[in-house]
């Protein structure tokens, strides 16, 4: 496992700091950005959920439309809509992700001859682009919290403790300096207390844990409803939530929610493009950072792989819901821009297992949008200047992947993903 962070390193974020986007001879030179939420799969339907199907439409019925798509995927399909999404990633200046990875079993719930085939389909995607991984397998057991069994198009997705244990140990072995492996819980509502604490005693001491929480109100009334407790609530008062926990969305929260998250640690993964996407809400940003609480930014659906357009939405969405401009700002950071890509990076360690300071996005410093930029203002420009792509090269554990603007094997691995969607959509 790499280098554990502890929630220390979050300290001296309101303090002015050296600018995070530097000027190099060959260009403007931050850190790469890490992708803290990936289903790598729903790249392949980003576009095809966008006509009603329910004048009530939203992520209820937009699951409709993923578990006909995740039923046509198999090991070869996956790898390379994994492999195409990754290549976009890196040439957006994403360096590492968090792939949360549910897609386990062929579609009728039937183990493949190796139960690992799916997992080891991304992690072949991984290192083919040269993105660092932090696979997060996924136990996903029951329906709903209360306890029903999954339904035929879950079966895929589900393992009991006994055999993701099995799948977690196979997966151990083939960690590496770029491949790191964690635990995914899929939510509260699909896995029971008593499988979270067995398996929470059987991890390495070190291992990240990441699980869906709080993103839509229907889950926070069923757990009101059935465990006497908000989810976010119910976690902090259940488990000992700390800086290697992720909690991904965490939209649906009360002061006291947004107190107590701060104090643990962990870190809450934000995915604004596929929030907006799927009608899901804001999350109360001003009062997370003013908690000094711990957050990063993921692509989720894939609807948009752009730390740019994750970052600059998530600005916009609080403007929209507060009437005012430049909220994401702290003491001694008053620039958007930089509080923002400050705040992404002292999370990624904590939520991916990777300490990767050596992982480098250059910026074209000859692109229309950066002309004239300053130390001060180029973090801004970068994110709130336009939307034509920006990053130049790319190096991730001191190897170039992207060169130009284009990854070193974009060419081929489009060619594939092009092949593997025609069948997918035939």
């Amino acid at each position: 496992m790499a280098r554990k962070a502890g929630a220390g390193d979050n300290a001296g974020m309101s303090g002015r700091a050296t600018p995070p986007v530097t000027r190099t001879p060959a260009g403007w030179r931050l850190r790469g950005i890490a992708n803290l939420h990936s289903h790598a799969f729903q790249r392949a339907m980003a576009g095809l959920a966008e006509r009603q199907t329910n004048p009530e439409d939203s992520f209820w019925t937009w699951r409709e439309t993923m578990y006909r798509m995740a039923a046509r995927f198999d090991p070869e399909s996956l790898h390379a809509v994994a492999a195409q999404l990754y290549a976009e990633m890196l040439e957006a200046g994403y360096t590492s992700v968090c792939e949360f990875h549910y897609l386990h079993h062929a579609p009728d719930g039937t183990p493949y001859a190796d139960p690992a085939a799916m997992s080891r389909a991304l992690i072949a995607a991984a290192r083919d682009t040269g993105i660092r991984l932090t696979l997060l397998p996924v136990l996903y057991m029951t329906g709903g919290f209360d306890g029903r069994a999954l339904g035929g198009r879950q079966k895929r997705f589900g393992f009991g403790v006994e055999g993701y244990l099995r799948l977690f140990d196979e997966l151990s072995r083939g960690i590496d300096a770029t491949v790191n492996l964690g635990c995914a819980f899929h939510s509260l509502r699909a896995v029971p207390e008593a499988a979270m604490r067995e398996v929470l005693a059987a991890l390495p001491r070190d291992a990240r844990i990441h699980l869906h929480i709080a993103e839509q109100i229907g889950e926070v009334q069923d757990c009101v409803a059935l465990r006497g407790a908000r989810p976010v609530e119910w976690l902090l008062e259940n488990f000992p939530a700390d800086a290697r926990w992720t909690l991904v969305h965490a939209t649906h929260l009360t002061d006291g929610e947004v107190a107590g998250i701060a104090r643990s640690g962990a870190t809450v993964a934000l995915c604004p493009t596929t929030e907006a996407n799927l009608g899901d809400g804001l999350f109360p940003l001003r009062a997370f950072l003013d908690a000094n609480g711990a957050w990063g930014i993921g692509s989720d659906s894939h609807i948009s792989v752009s730390p740019v357009e994750e970052l600059r939405w998530l600005e916009y969405g609080q403007r929209l819901a507060t009437r005012h401009r430049n909220i994401a700002v702290r003491a001694g950071s008053p620039s958007v821009g930089e509080t923002l890509l400050r705040g992404a990076y002292a999370s990624a360690a904590n939520a991916s297992g990777f300490d990767a300071a050596d992982d480098i996005v250059v910026l074209d410093a000859d692109a229309p949008q950066l002309a004239g930029a300053r130390d001060e203002d180029v973090a801004d420009r970068w994110i709130f200047g336009g939307n034509r792509p920006l990053v130049k090269e790319v190096s991730v554990a001191g190897s170039l992947v992207v060169r130009g603007g284009r990854h070193r094997e974009r060419e081929a691995i489009a060619a594939r993903f092009r092949t593997a969607m025609r069948a997918l959509l035939a």
